[in-house]
């Protein structure tokens, strides 16, 4: 089932997507990416730059779970992280 939420773009992500946040239509954060993705495809550093992000669904760490298995709820929210420097 599809359901729609955000994604929040972060630092370089957010430099890269050229918005902080957007709209998602996916049943699963794969799906979303791939969407991003597709929608992000005139920014190339937008896809290298996800490749080196964590995610956050709805506030939980997605960690090296597969994306495909990750489910989306409607009224959910994506963080897209990138590494930060520092500790």
């Amino acid at each position: 089932m599809t359901a729609r939420g955000t994604i929040r773009y972060w630092a370089a992500a957010k430099a890269a997507a050229g918005t902080g946040e957007e709209a998602y239509e996916a049943a699963t954060l794969a799906e979303a990416l791939d969407a991003a993705r597709e929608r992000h495809a005139g920014r190339p550093e937008f896809a290298r730059v996800l490749l080196r992000c964590s995610f956050l669904v709805d506030g939980d760490p997605v960690g090296t779970r597969d994306h495909a298995g990750v489910q989306l709820v409607t009224g959910g929210t994506v963080e897209v992280l990138p590494p930060f420097a520092g500790g």
